[in-house]
């Protein structure tokens, strides 16, 4: 194979990727053409969540945002870093199709496959009273971000005093039964994503929204591919 083929080859899978980013509506961007080193672990593209299954519209393991959350987001990492820690990203814009998927799934009151991990002592029929699901989520508007703070040399999670995802009083952000060093892990994530113009949610300590979102209203339902 040649020069000239290789090149040839290369610049069309260039184009392609070009083609591939151009496809998300305006305003959104794929979160690792700002912030090239984040650590992406989509949990709804897994079956490692409260559902035990892939979910609708996770094709792929790429985190996509708005751009101005994802540029904010920057900030937070490179704060971090400072102090040789990371920002580990468990779900960032979410298809209306996941939350519908979400929806049955609620509506099922026989399949609890994953009650012991994610939800032990919540009644599957009141996760829509207890503000754990809704049918509307900000996530769709892409400027909502589930994530944690991970050890970086070792990539590890910092112990803050729950899982992601549990659905229980342990993870809400008030919860008082917590080591000296889970208070502390959980303070410097709100402190640093606070700083950065993120508000919190009171029952996860790891969900975050952009304050002044661009799309405050719009709930979006492209596929994450």
């Amino acid at each position: 194979m040649n020069y000239k083929t290789l090149l040839y080859i290369g610049s069309f899978f260039l184009l392609s990727f070009t083609i591939q980013q151009q496809t998300l509506p305006e305003g959104f961007v794929y979160v690792k053409s700002i912030i090239p080193d984040l650590d992406v672990e989509l949990r709804y593209f897994t079956t490692n969540n409260f559902v035990g299954d892939t979910i609708d519209g996770y094709e792929a393991n790429r985190l996509i945002l708005t751009k101005a959350t994802a540029e904010k987001l920057k900030l937070v990492q490179d704060e971090l870093q400072e102090q040789n820690l990371c920002l580990k990203v468990y779900d960032g814009y979410r298809p209306q199709r996941a939350v519908n998927n979400f929806i049955t799934w609620a509506r099922d009151l026989n399949d609890t496959i994953k009650k012991s991990q994610f939800y032990p002592e919540a009644e599957k029929r009141n996760l829509f009273q207890a503000g754990y699901i809704a049918s509307r989520s900000g996530h769709s508007r892409g400027s909502t971000i589930d994530l944690t703070i991970i050890d970086g040399q070792t990539g590890v999670p910092l112990d803050m005093g729950s899982p992601f995802d549990y659905f229980g009083k342990e993870s809400w952000i008030a919860h008082e039964p917590l080591t000296d060093l889970q208070k502390q892990n959980r303070q410097l994530l709100q402190t640093v994503m606070l700083k950065h113009n993120f508000r919190n949610y009171s029952k996860e300590w790891w969900h975050f929204t952009l304050r002044w979102e661009p799309f405050p209203k719009t709930y979006f339902d492209f596929e994450i591919e």
